[in-house]
């Protein structure tokens, strides 16, 4: 086992949540989620994965599933579940998403008077046509 890689009581968490009904041989399932960890740790190509996780397409065709199946939700939520019971959840680390999505004006309740919105208009189609034409004022 090497840094980063899962503990035994890690280990005791994931494993009766891991599906085992995917078509081939099953692999080493703790050594796949330390793969996929190492992978998702480090930033790196799948390519460059250690050879001690195995094969990077095994381990990457197996996350791939498993994402879609939704195996990493609920490892997720197992894991927050695990450290509620035990008196380890601190709010104080959730982080919100700072991303800002812009709405149309229609959408965020603007009232633009009707005069105003037609010459915004016009203005709008006479830079389309000077544009279309390549007579773009400098």
């Amino acid at each position: 086992m090497t840094r980063g890689d899962l503990t035994d009581d890690e280990w005791a968490v994931f494993e009766p949540l891991l599906p085992l009904g995917e078509p081939g041989p099953i692999p080493d399932l703790r050594r796949l989620i330390n793969g996929v960890m190492w992978r998702f740790r480090t930033g790196g190509p799948w390519r460059d994965m250690p050879e001690r996780y195995g094969p990077w397409s095994t381990v990457y065709g197996r996350f791939h599933l498993w994402a879609g199946a939704g195996v990493f939700q609920t490892l997720m939520e197992a894991v927050i579940a695990e450290a509620a019971t035990r008196g380890q959840v601190d709010l104080g680390l959730v982080s919100v998403d700072s991303t800002v999505a812009r709405a149309h004006h229609h959408a965020a309740g603007m009232t633009v008077e009707a005069e105003l919105l037609e010459a915004l208009a016009k203005a709008v189609a006479e830079e389309k046509g000077l544009r279309q034409r390549d007579r773009t004022p400098r």
